[in-house]
């Protein structure tokens, strides 16, 4: 598919509250939670691109940088930054918001790829993506880089 769509197409936000079931004993939000939401925003930015079902193939790189607590709310956007035939390259970054302050702070970033299948499981080509932002266009520039590193982790 020689088409390329732009990559706001993918871009999908979602805003989740941190209650105390997803939380530690110090009051801050579990990884796996963080995980689970990441996965989740990650497939549906996929979706919306290849318009198909999609499937985790894997996640990249995972960065916690700060923790989320009781009462902050989590932004996440994930978008497609580069695809391969039937691969997309997704980047999520998860924000936390202070309720009281309305301060933002980076508190995760990752790269999952997710697979596109049809009704019988079975992989499907996807378009092309076209960043548009600085950072979309600089992920772009590196998934290369990233899908080489994947093969030869993969080989192990």
């Amino acid at each position: 598919m020689g088409e390329k769509l732009p990559a706001s197409i993918s871009r999908t936000i979602q805003t989740k509250l941190v209650l105390p079931p997803n939380t530690n004993h110090m009051g801050t939000i579990f990884g796996g939670t963080v995980l689970a939401y990441i996965d989740e925003i990650a497939a549906i930015a996929a979706m919306k691109h290849s318009k198909n079902v999609v499937v985790t193939a894997s996640i990249d790189t995972v960065n916690f940088l700060s923790s989320a607590r009781v009462g902050d709310i989590l932004i996440l956007e994930g978008v497609v930054i580069s695809t391969g035939r039937t691969s997309m390259e997704v980047y999520v970054k998860v924000e936390c918001q202070n309720l009281e302050t309305r301060e933002r702070t980076t508190t995760t970033t990752a790269i999952l790829t997710m697979v596109a299948v049809n009704s019988d499981g079975v992989p499907t080509p996807v378009c092309g993506v076209a960043p548009e932002t600085e950072e979309e266009k600089s992920l772009f520039r590196s998934a290369q880089k990233r899908k080489e590193r994947r093969l030869k982790f993969s080989e192990l």
